[in-house]
């Protein structure tokens, strides 16, 4: 096998073994943008969509979303997340999403944290739709993540 292959010598798939890997407290931060009009954003901050408190309900299926990576992506290892938050920045004609995640693990949390920074602003999308069906998701990055053999990495702006 190859030790940067997720295949072995038969052509299969396999997750990344990382039972010596040293258990330590990881983070990741992950964000994106949707970015839509001035109306959503009035609706949104006044509580008028429909489909009842967007950005309560985008929080949750972010959180949910981190939780449930590995069940998502089929490479991931499943983590016991220690803390996951999702925040919110809103401008004129954008929201910006932002996904936090710690754990004590062997693993880090890039997933996890893009997963559910993702699945908040598909959300938005979903509860905002009958008012703007041209928004957009965009920019979404792993923004920092620490912890682990890599260490730190920050992303330059």
């Amino acid at each position: 096998m190859s030790k940067f292959s997720h295949f072995d010598t038969n052509g299969n798939a396999y997750m990344v073994d990382i039972t010596d890997k040293k258990m330590t407290d990881r983070t990741a931060v992950a964000s994106g943008e949707i970015i839509t009009n001035e109306q959503v954003i009035n609706h949104i901050k006044n509580n008028n969509i429909s489909k009842g408190d967007v950005l309560g309900v985008a929080r949750i299926s972010g959180i949910m979303a981190v939780k449930n990576t590995a069940n998502i992506i089929p490479m991931c290892h499943p983590l016991l997340i220690s803390h996951a938050k999702i925040d919110f920045e809103l401008a004129e004609d954008r929201i910006k999403a932002i996904c936090t995640v710690k754990v004590a693990e062997s693993t880090g949390v890039e997933m996890e944290a893009l997963n559910g920074v993702t699945t908040a602003l598909l959300t938005i999308y979903d509860m905002c739709k009958a008012v703007d069906k041209s928004m957009q998701i965009t920019n979404i990055a792993l923004d920092y993540k620490s912890g682990g053999k890599s260490g730190t990495y920050t992303r330059e702006a």
